[in-house]
């Protein structure tokens, strides 16, 4: 009887971490986000390096915001001969030099060559809402009002957000978006419910100046490749509270090949996995495509291995296109719904191959991992 049951006892984790995802993401959108009657100032403080799929409008959409407060943009570059600079000059021209600011400074700090710009334009800020975004991120006009709200309560050092894409060029970057949705921010909701914030995601990063001060300004971050991890985690430890912006933005991912998407999943996975060891250790168990793999080992027949794995991906599957219809509302299933399988299973090596290496490559330059989640660049 017991051996007729274990192909069901080892999906059983993933079909149980499925639906704990799903009554979190319930209980996170059903609470009526805060609102509040101040606009606090904001300096939105933005490293670049190259062009991203549409820089102009993702730029832009930073600039049309319906916010009351003051809002300064500040761009950080290393280089003076960045194609990016030209269309930071465009938006100077659109939208005023006094709203949109440009600094390049080469002087790097540590290996993080973009902390090294966020150290170099810092001097450069104005207000004391500091929010850090990726270049290749776009955000709806609400997304000020909706962030700095969060800051009413005095607890909270900083907001971050979730962040997904709602078009996908190529199959490869279909792989990634849908990776979004089904599995990174059902991980952070349930996080989030379960123990509460420790970290932030890099897409969108409010903090306040006195709690980054209390962490020794960008300046600590400077030797570490996950930057966004370590600079919540850092806020967290100082004794400030992380909230979640249920607003999302847009990543603005543009078309790339298989090996190129793999590569930056599997360096994501590696910075993971120094970081934070035994989480990243323990999320395997998560993961839905080794318990179907093991349930076909385990299973005494063919059609009991096939009935497990059908009950996984049944679950699997209508459970993150709730995610998508629902939740993160990204357009992106049922279209790509067959693709999740094969996500999946290049998620679950991922995960493994990161365990066999230290080294990861990362905007043309090449670094070696050390345990803690810091870097140093190789030759």
């Amino acid at each position: 009887m017991l051996r007729s049951l274990l192909p069901f006892i080892v999906v059983l984790p993933s079909l149980a971490y499925s639906l704990i995802a799903l009554v979190c993401a319930r209980r996170f959108f059903s609470v009526p986000p805060p609102r509040s009657p101040e606009a606090p100032a904001v300096t939105i403080l933005k490293p670049v390096k190259g062009m991203d799929a549409g820089s102009y409008e993702n730029f832009a959409s930073f600039c049309r915001q319906e916010y009351a407060g003051p809002v300064q943009l500040l761009f950080a570059a290393a280089s003076a001969d960045d194609p990016v600079i030209p269309v930071i000059h465009r938006l100077r021209e659109e939208f005023g030099g006094n709203r949109v600011a440009l600094v390049i400074n080469p002087a790097i700090h540590g290996p993080n060559y973009k902390v090294s710009n966020l150290i170099n334009a810092f001097p450069q800020a104005r207000h004391d809402i500091i929010i850090v975004c990726d270049s290749d991120i776009r955000v709806p006009p609400d997304y000020l009002k909706s962030v700095t709200a969060r800051f009413s309560d005095p607890q909270v050092g900083l907001v971050t957000s979730l962040y997904r894409t709602s078009s996908a060029p190529t199959i490869a970057t279909a792989i990634e978006a849908t990776g979004f949705t089904a599995e990174m921010i059902p991980n952070v909701l349930v996080a989030l419910q379960l123990e509460g914030l420790s970290f932030a995601l890099g897409a969108s990063m409010a903090v306040r100046r006195e709690a980054l001060a209390s962490i020794g300004g960008f300046e600590a971050l400077a030797d570490y490749l996950a930057d966004d991890y370590q600079l919540g985690n850092k806020v967290h430890r100082a004794g400030w509270r992380i909230a979640l912006d249920g607003t999302f933005v847009e990543s603005m991912l543009k078309a790339e090949d298989l090996v190129t998407v793999l590569a930056r999943q599997l360096r994501w996975a590696r910075t993971m996995r120094a970081s934070r060891p035994g989480g990243y250790l323990a999320s395997g168990m998560t993961l839905p495509f080794p318990g179907a793999l093991l349930a076909a080992f385990v299973a005494p027949s063919f059609p009991q291995a096939l009935v497990a794995i059908a009950l996984l991906y049944c679950v699997r599957l209508a459970v993150t296109t709730v995610f998508s219809r629902r939740f993160v509302r990204d357009n992106l299933l049922p279209v790509w719904l067959w693709l999740i399988p094969l996500r999946d299973m290049l998620a679950f090596f991922t995960w493994a191959l990161s365990f066999l290496g230290n080294r990861v490559e990362w905007r043309g330059s090449r670094f070696r991992l050390r345990p803690g989640g810091k870097i140093e660049e190789l030759a």
